[in-house]
């Protein structure tokens, strides 16, 4: 799939809630995925390389999310082996704060496959 191919489908699948779709289609085995410094302090990894630990940190992540209340992903933006969307979410937390998570998510591409990700927000 060319850089294109895979951003649309991820927002295809994006769109439907299908993120285990999206992970399993999309990503390559040797992902490395990049969250912002301060991320850390949420308790979340700041690196992860690999798509076991990629699933590993979304997974612990989904499970301290109490409720989901609101949502978006914007179109992505290609530009070569690249593409971003802008995306957020309104979600409580199982400890009970309230997040409104806005960010840019910027991903590279390579042999059809998402190879890297990063996010800033």
């Amino acid at each position: 799939m060319t850089t294109q191919e895979v951003a649309s489908r991820y927002i295809e699948l994006e769109k439907q809630g299908k993120w285990d779709e999206i992970l399993n289609e999309l990503y390559g085995d040797t992902v490395v995925s990049i969250e912002p410094e301060h991320a850390g302090a949420m308790g979340m990894a700041v690196i992860t390389n690999g798509i076991v630990a990629k699933k590993a940190k979304d997974k612990a992540f989904n499970e301290a999310v109490a409720e989901v209340t609101g949502g978006y992903c914007t179109e992505p933006v290609v530009g070569g082996t690249f593409f971003s969307v802008a995306m957020g979410m309104n979600c409580t937390m199982k400890d009970g704060t309230q997040m409104n998570m806005e960010e840019i998510a910027v991903f590279e591409v390579k042999d059809g496959k998402i190879v890297k990700e990063q996010f800033f927000f």
